[in-house]
């Protein structure tokens, strides 16, 4: 059994450790606050561009001179672009998105390239796959300019006939407590489904395909840029649960070595008197 002094050290430790994890607690509390409005925010501007571009993509004009990020075709290879924290101690987030991507790629049984955006990312798939890009270091705050050299990635290789389908895989924000690992199809855009009523048939200026070809870079590096949003919003919530329980649970320790060293103490000092009495009754005798 361990000593009265030993057990001090042990609760002053673990002490030490739940004022730590309670400051870290509240840190990502600030910062989840802020980064939940982001991308809640966020949600309809990207929901409303894709429903554009599908819309605009499905119109007859388009079927005769199709673009070539909206031209599907046979898949060899697909690009996935995932995106995770720098950082650790947020649960089992990372690793439920690294393992979802793992499993995505597998199931579509094709080669992928990786362009991994976050630490957690690259160092998982620095082993498993052909990772063809990192992005490290984007912040708390990023702005839209940090998703413009990622697009880039992927649409030349998408354009140069090196992969056939972009994928990205984040984790999406849906409660504090709840963060669901996600996969977007970002190429080729996909035109929607409509109705004969539907296709108006609009006329464009200065061309149509030059709209298309300002859009289309847009909505990708929106989607990409939207998807770092929701990552960020899903890290700071599980850094916050994460580092709460880490914090009970370092309270709970504390109470049980405090109870443990109560006792050695209690068990010292019965010792201690059983000593005292014995000598005082053989100096009597």
């Amino acid at each position: 059994m361990a000593s009265a002094q030993q057990l001090k050290r042990r609760i002053r430790s673990v002490d030490n450790t739940a004022k730590i994890t309670k400051a870290m607690s509240m840190i990502a509390a600030s910062k989840m606050t802020r980064a939940q409005q982001m991308a809640l925010q966020g949600r309809p501007y990207a929901e409303r561009m894709m429903g554009l571009l599908s819309d605009l993509a499905a119109q007859p004009q388009f079927e005769d001179d199709p673009h070539p990020l909206l031209t599907p075709r046979e898949i060899s290879k697909i690009g996935v672009i995932v995106i995770t924290p720098d950082r650790g101690l947020t649960g089992g987030l990372n690793t439920s998105v690294n393992r979802f991507a793992a499993q995505h790629i597998l199931q579509s049984g094709h080669d992928a390239e990786v362009v991994a955006v976050g630490k957690k990312a690259r160092d998982f798939f620095a082993r498993t796959s052909n990772l063809k890009a990192v992005f490290t270091n984007i912040g708390d705050r990023p702005s839209v300019d940090v998703v413009t050299p990622i697009a880039k990635v992927m649409v030349d290789e998408y354009l140069e006939g090196n992969i056939d389908a972009v994928f990205v895989i984040y984790s999406k924000y849906i409660n504090t407590t709840v963060q669901r690992p996600e996969s977007i199809a970002l190429l080729p855009v996909q035109p929607a489904e409509l109705e004969s009523k539907d296709k108006v048939g609009y006329i464009y200026e200065p061309d149509s395909s030059e709209v298309l070809s300002e859009l289309v870079p847009r909505y990708i590096e929106l989607e990409i840029y939207h998807s770092i949003l929701e990552s960020i919003a899903s890290e700071q919530s599980a850094r916050m649960v994460a580092m709460r329980n880490a914090t009970d649970n370092a309270l709970e320790m504390k109470s049980d070595l405090t109870l443990e060293m109560n006792k050695v103490r209690q068990e010292s000092i019965t010792s201690e008197l059983l000593d005292i009495v014995g000598g005082v009754a053989a100096v009597e005798a």
